[in-house]
């Protein structure tokens, strides 16, 4: 037992010495603050995390020939006019979205009887991923862990009009070809929390995301009114263009004829992953067919947010070059957008007793 046990601590030491976690000075928030960078470096995989809204600055990843490009949107630098993380307050690039990732209609909820009233930062009529300074505007505090680096957040009660005191963490650890998000949050209340990352992926690097191959595990979705919010309906996917249960080209009906694709001038919307929600059976798989490259998803969340950066209009130019409409793609992993609202989606509600934990796992593969 003890030889088992000793070479059970090799294997798991060789694994974590594979991963190198380095630190380095990224800038300097609004009011001076240092903000640092974390990279970690296996093998196959690149990535950069930086503390400024536990953001994924860049992923490097490997085509079917072994070259290495940025697969995911973000900037050099903090500062630099309409090219870094301080000029760019609207599109979330790479961030972790908090407390609630994702909409609230009318910017109020009801929790234990009680109405609660957020900022409205979508069109002066929804609170937006946490609303005007959410989660993404902060500065996290790190700590570098096994092949990795943890960051903290503690936002106090009433922030951003969300009641308790909620202290969240969020875990990215690399190990081979799979990069681990690793959320988990207490509170000293009962409230409502909503995590996810926000990066935009591009697998070729460069262009728009339009050839893009997409599989969803998913055979319902969430429609939408005209403000983006959930109906509350759960429709199938089948028969329309958001069933993407067979791989699928994002452009080929992206443009169809539909009041959904209309609202929101493209993929906006909340897929409704099939069960059972598990780190064995993927979520999303999304391919280049261009480069080779293949991002899978795995997630406990019972959601994904896929949207297609119909918002992005070449305001900002970054590492992968100007942000255009369709430049990246996003796939959040997450609670259904205005659950509070909805007491039948499942609850994002929290409370000291049952505090809140979700892992979401990006794997990485070329051929």
């Amino acid at each position: 037992m003890k030889l088992a046990a000793a070479l059970l601590f090799c294997t798991a030491a060789s694994a974590f010495a594979q991963t190198k976690v380095t630190k380095s000075d990224f800038g300097k928030t609004p009011d001076g603050a240092p903000v640092d960078a974390y990279t970690l470096a296996d093998k196959s995989l690149e990535v950069k995390i930086i503390t400024w809204g536990a953001h994924i600055a860049s992923i490097e990843a490997p085509d079917r020939t072994g070259k290495l490009a940025d697969v995911v949107l973000g900037y050099a630098a903090m500062d630099g006019d309409k090219s870094g993380y301080l000029a760019d307050h609207n599109t979330y690039m790479g961030s972790v979205v908090g407390r609630y990732g994702n909409r609230i209609a009318g910017g109020h909820f009801t929790l234990a009887g009680k109405q609660y009233t957020l900022p409205t930062n979508d069109h002066n009529i929804n609170t937006l991923h946490g609303g005007t300074t959410g989660f993404d505007w902060k500065n996290w505090t790190a700590k570098q862990i096994p092949s990795g680096v943890e960051l903290t957040l503690i936002s106090p009660d009433g922030d951003m009009g969300f009641p308790g005191t909620v202290t969240a963490h969020v875990r990215y650890t690399l190990t081979g070809n799979k990069l681990t998000l690793a959320y988990s949050a207490t509170t000293d209340k009962p409230t409502v929390i909503n995590l996810t990352n926000h990066s935009y992926f591009n697998l070729a690097g460069s262009g728009d995301i339009l050839a893009h191959v997409l599989k969803i595990n998913a055979s319902k979705y969430t429609p939408t009114d005209a403000a983006l919010i959930p109906t509350g309906d759960l429709p199938p996917v089948a028969n329309t263009p958001f069933d993407f249960r067979t791989p699928t080209a994002i452009g080929e009906r992206i443009g169809d004829d539909n009041q959904q694709l209309k609202f929101a001038g493209g993929y906006d919307h909340n897929w409704v992953l099939d069960a059972p929600h598990t780190l064995t059976k993927p979520a999303v798989i999304l391919t280049d067919p261009g480069s080779g490259r293949t991002l899978t998803v795995y997630t406990t969340e019972p959601g994904v947010q896929f949207y297609t950066g119909n918002f992005l209009d070449g305001t900002f130019t970054g590492t992968l070059g100007n942000y255009a409409k369709h430049a990246g793609l996003c796939l959040e992993t997450q609670h259904y957008p205005d659950s509070p609202n909805h007491p039948k989606f499942p609850t994002t509600e929290i409370t000291p007793t049952h505090p809140y934990h979700t892992t979401t796992v990006f794997q990485f593969t070329a051929k």
